[in-house]
């Protein structure tokens, strides 16, 4: 079994989210940690959890940073944290239970293994993995919007998400 050390430093959360029916909001989380566990000849084998510090939103607005963080979406002052528990892996997803603002659902995102490398730095080989997914922010009570002049509503239920991991090997 493979010791996996995550690197908060080559890993990074972000997303995007329909704007005004025309255009889409991009942003990020800074904080977060990934802990992994089993064999990466047999992705079935994998274990782990996700945990995102809500607070650490950045959509380089910080006036909208703030109503980000209010009770009209991600609530942090009674949410603190965003996770993801993972029960499921393949070669191409991942399943597991996310949990945002005390609601917990099961989802399903595509997942791709993008192998190893050594790190000329250090010395140590280092895995990849690239997470891609869409969670309706609805089914988690973040229903916040406002319906156009011009038909439609100023942000979208979709939000899409990107999260690329990288973690440190130890056998």
């Amino acid at each position: 079994m493979t010791k996996f050390n995550f690197d908060p430093a080559h890993s990074v959360v972000e997303f995007s989210v329909k704007h005004l029916m025309i255009s889409n909001i991009k942003g990020r989380f800074t904080e977060f940690d990934a802990n992994l566990d089993g064999d990466l000849n047999d992705l079935s084998s994998l274990s782990g959890d996700f945990t995102i510090n809500a607070n650490s939103i950045d959509t380089r607005v910080e006036d909208r940073d703030g109503h980000l963080r209010s009770g009209d979406f991600l609530d942090v002052e009674n949410y603190p944290e965003i996770k993801f528990e993972l029960t499921k892996a393949d070669s191409s997803s991942v399943t597991g239970n996310v949990t945002i603002k005390g609601v917990t659902n099961e989802e399903t995102f595509d997942l791709s293994y993008e192998g190893q490398s050594k790190n000329p730095l250090n010395g140590a080989t280092t895995a990849g993995f690239i997470v891609n997914g869409k969670i309706n922010r609805e089914k988690y009570g973040i229903t916040f919007n406002q319906a156009l002049e011009t038909g439609g509503v100023m942000i979208g239920k979709d939000v899409l998400f990107q999260v690329s991991l990288e973690f440190a090997l130890e056998d």
